[in-house]
């Protein structure tokens, strides 16, 4: 055997063995390795293939992510259509379904299967000789768009089945995780931004981006219920096809009622409604439908949909309120963002009374005033939100809410740029903006200063005590002790336990490494993972400052423009007034050959991948992003930046970036995210990790090897953990990788 078909073959095998494990885990919940297997078979395969191009193919586990971006969609052709379901809201109305099929269908027998009907994107996806060929939306029912690049990018969609039926085309939801929803819109309040209104809206906003590199960043996942086109395969019932799916691969409903009759059809709603809340996606009913395929074609459809199954609507959990009050809180980074203050109302299993209203343009669009009634509602199951205003319940004593002109805590000017929805207080000395700060300073990500949350930040400011957070390195016990944390005349002292904790911690933050100092600064842009990053490449912050690096960043990407606009094949070039031909292309090679230059720089120090192809003007991807780059050569540059730079100068503190990883050890080249409470602090829990040849990083992302829980583990890291398929280690399961049971 030649050494090109022994690697063809071990390719082949472990493209078999990566895709069993993803249904193991997507599917049947029950993974068998939970440890660095999985991601020893990922990094052998992509080796492989970089190795051997030529044994690439289309559905190996390496090709989720990748391509150039889209500059549109194609139009897809359903055949058959993409129907929608009858909607029914009554039990009266089910059992009416029931008597038409009993005219229908008389002297036959069937049952019913009920599902949890999910609130997703409809999807089609379709397998040619088990190759995944095609994903389209559901546009209009009967055409979409090709949306094959983006639904690759979901871990949770098998690229390839174990099937040689000519075509199998199937039918689900993609969505958004509930979990994974509230921290996108936390992130995207955080940054000014306009958040998705609820999980649903997040997918579909997701599969419309043009660049399967950012769907990948999301974690979408999809469940399977229909069926489209079959060629040379069928199905007895509709619980044979959900068997057949599970043995292919495809998530599916995590629960199905298998019903005799329309009287356990019932039963099975009531216990359907109760469960609603455990369910990873958001869901608004069930559905019910004929199990006996083989009534489907005697039933038909009609226009729109077919007639062995309705859509049965749960009653929208949702409640009465009034708006009481308008306020508006000041963030960290100066965003201004106003919150309803409702009259208190019971709503999913909690006590609801103030619900944000994300900006001004959102309560423009709902036409929002104070005192309206309104019902509110728990987007994705988690975040308070005000649906819809009542509008029959006006009656001329509602005030229309506008923005302050002047921020409410410092009152100085608000201001709003053209391109964003976002009013912002730009004062640096805000109050509200400096406690917002101080929080962020303190939380368990950046310095991890026990006890510094909310109360204490806002006494710390109202008492004069901070003016900047590194102010809380020449606060003593002893002021600290002093510090009123009462309201009003009544008076409550943080006491000398409390404020002893403070210090201690503070004095341990003047060592924590870089990568946790610069999300602390809160330098709009810079998150946990970013800051990991940069971290990575930096041997401290005085370097930092003066990084080539991030210059180098910024300048490939302004000749990456350049090169562009020049390029006398480009679109723009192709389109406008001709010129001097032979000039343009002189001018266009030297940008080039500079791009060519400065990028394979930046390779050879591991911070860039150059794409695959050689394109002229070639492409780069770099480690650290152009965007991070800008807003931190802008802090430096910044009077803010200058400040801080002086200060922590004076205060002896000048964070160092990640030691250098152990070249060996039993860790090697996995990287780590650590969350929750262990027997040792974190930081130390780290050094074992990287002095066992591991890396550490602050966020859990596809190439995180493991998540490490402790107590109480971060709900965030966890669920993205989940979504991403990271494998969870406990404290115990470390040490055992390290060879350390104590």
């Amino acid at each position: 055997m030649t050494l090109s078909s022994d690697v063809r073959q071990r390719a082949e095998t472990l493209r078999r063995e990566i895709a069993r494990h993803d249904r193991l885990y997507y599917v049947e919940a029950r993974p068998e390795i939970g440890d660095a297997d999985y991601d020893a078979l990922y990094r052998e395969l992509e080796a492989l293939e970089r190795q051997h191009p030529e044994i690439a193919t289309p559905d190996s586990p390496t090709r989720r992510v990748g391509g150039e971006p889209l500059t549109a969609f194609d139009s897809v052709r359903h055949d058959p259509p993409m129907m929608s379901l009858d909607k029914v809201h009554t039990r009266g109305e089910l059992m009416d379904f029931d008597a038409f099929l009993g005219r229908q269908l008389p002297g036959e027998q069937w049952s019913y299967v009920v599902e949890p009907k999910i609130d997703g994107v409809a999807v089609s996806l379709r397998y040619e000789r088990g190759a995944l060929t095609r994903a389209a939306t559901r546009g209009n029912g009967e055409v979409g768009d090709d949306i094959t690049a983006n639904v690759r990018t979901i871990r949770a969609v098998p690229l390839h089945i174990v099937s040689e039926v000519s075509v199998i085309e199937i039918r689900g939801e993609v969505y958004l995780p509930k979990a994974a929803f509230a921290e996108m819109t936390r992130r995207q309040e955080e940054a000014g931004e306009s958040p998705f209104m609820n999980p649903r809206n997040a997918a579909a906003g997701s599969l419309k981006l043009l660049d399967p590199r950012e769907v990948a960043k999301r974690p979408l996942s999809v469940l399977i219920y229909a069926a489209g086109a079959l060629e040379g395969v069928s199905f007895g019932t509709h619980l044979d096809f959900v068997a057949q799916l599970r043995q292919w691969g495809f998530p599916v409903a995590p629960r199905l009622w298998h019903c005799p009759d329309m009287a356990r059809v019932m039963a099975a709603l009531d216990e359907l409604e109760r469960l609603r809340h455990e369910f990873p996606f958001e869901m608004d009913g069930a559905v019910v439908k004929v199990n006996e395929r083989a009534c489907y074609e005697h039933l038909g459809s009609t226009a729109r949909s077919p007639r062995w199954a309705r859509a049965f609507k749960f009653a929208p959990e949702r409640a009465g309120s009034v708006v009481q009050a308008i306020t508006v809180q000041v963030g960290r980074t100066g965003v201004l963002t106003p919150v309803a203050e409702l009259q208190p109302v019971a709503l999913a299993g909690s006590v609801v009374a103030r619900a944000t209203l994300h900006n001004a343009d959102e309560i423009a669009r709902k036409d929002l005033r104070i005192g309206d009634h309104v019902w509110v509602v728990k987007a994705g199951d988690v975040i308070p939100a005000v649906e819809t205003v009542i509008h029959e319940k006006r009656d001329g004593s509602e005030t229309v809410f506008r923005m302050p002109a002047n921020c409410p805590a410092c009152g100085q000017p608000v201001t709003r740029r053209d391109d964003e929805v976002a009013h912002r207080c730009l004062n640096p000395v805000c109050p509200a903006r400096l406690v917002a700060r101080l929080e962020h300073f303190a939380a368990r990500q950046a310095l991890d200063v026990e006890g510094l949350g909310g109360k204490v930040a806002e006494a710390l400011v109202a008492g004069g005590l901070i003016e900047d957070p590194l102010d809380l390195f020449g606060l003593s016990v002893a002021k600290l002790a002093q510090l009123d944390l009462g309201e009003g005349e009544a008076h409550r002292m943080l006491g000398a336990k409390q404020a002893a904790k403070m210090v201690e911690a503070l004095a341990r933050a003047r060592d924590l490494p870089l990568s946790r100092w610069l999300y602390a600064l809160g330098i709009p842009g810079i998150g946990a993972t970013v800051a990991a990053q940069v971290a990575g490449a930096h041997t401290d912050l005085v370097s930092l400052r003066d990084s080539e690096l991030l210059r180098d960043i910024l300048r490939l990407e302004t000749l990456a423009g350049e090169a562009a606009s020049l390029n006398p094949r480009g679109r723009s070039r192709l389109t406008s007034p001709a010129g001097d031909g032979v000039r343009d292309q002189t001018v266009f090679d030297a940008r080039c050959d500079e791009l060519e230059r400065l990028g394979d720089s930046l390779v050879a120090r591991g911070q860039a991948k150059r794409a695959s192809g050689r394109t002229r003007p070639p492409k780069y991807i770099c480690e650290i992003k152009a965007e991070a780059a800008r807003e931190l050569t802008g802090f430096f540059d910044s009077d803010w930046g200058r400040r801080v730079m002086a200060r922590l100068a004076t205060l002896g503190i000048n964070p160092r970036g990640a030691p250098p990883v152990a070249a060996e050890g039993p860790l090697q080249g996995l990287t780590f995210v650590i969350t929750g409470t262990m027997s040792l602090p974190r930081d130390e829990i780290a050094a074992l990790i990287r002095g066992a040849g591991g890396k550490v990083v602050d966020s859990v992302s596809k190439q995180t090897s493991f998540l490490v829980a402790g107590e109480s583990p971060g709900e965030s890291k966890t669920s993205r953990a989940a979504a991403l398929r990271v494998p969870l280690l406990t404290e115990a399961d470390l040490r055992a990788k390290l060879g350390d049971s104590a």
